[in-house]
């Protein structure tokens, strides 16, 4: 059995969560901004998926991963997102951390179908129709975000700023 593409696993995971998606060809994008033009959206309706490294106390080499989920045209509130989360400490996940954890690439990074469960903080701002990327580059998918986040159980809170 091959393994299934970026998009495959998509798919499958957001049929299996009963979530309607919609993928688009974005094309290729150097920034944010060329992205949301490729699409015919503004820069706050592309939602980033960040990958981020956790820890229960300052002194701990055990760490787990999150999801934060953030509007394009903002960046994540470190501080806010550890009060939300209940971590002493956390940072953004290399690269490849963020591969290990997902199965996807930076730009290509969204909850469905990651390569281990993880819990998902998103910022409260999000709402109606928005973009994530869809496990493959130069594709994006649309989702409405109510529904991505009842699928996901996601915690909102005010994460970014």
């Amino acid at each position: 059995m091959s393994e299934l593409s970026g998009r495959d696993r998509v798919a499958a995971a957001a049929e299996a969560r009963g979530v309607s998606v919609e993928f688009t060809e974005r094309g290729q994008a150097t920034s944010l901004e060329e992205a949301a033009a490729n699409l015919e959206v503004s820069p706050g309706e592309i939602v980033k998926t960040l990958v981020a490294k956790a820890k229960l106390t300052q002194t701990t080499s055990e760490h787990s991963y999150v999801l934060a989920l953030i509007p394009g045209d903002k960046q994540v509130d470190w501080a806010k997102l550890r009060k939300l989360a209940g971590m002493k400490k956390m940072s953004m996940a290399s690269p490849d951390e963020g591969f290990a954890a997902t199965g996807y690439r930076p730009g290509t990074i969204n909850p469905f179908g990651t390569a281990e469960e993880l819990p998902i903080y998103a910022d409260a701002s999000i709402s109606g129709q928005v973009s994530l990327g869809a496990g493959e580059p130069d594709l994006n998918l649309f989702v409405d975000a109510e529904e991505l986040f009842s699928a996901f159980n996601v915690t909102l809170g005010d994460i970014s700023k």
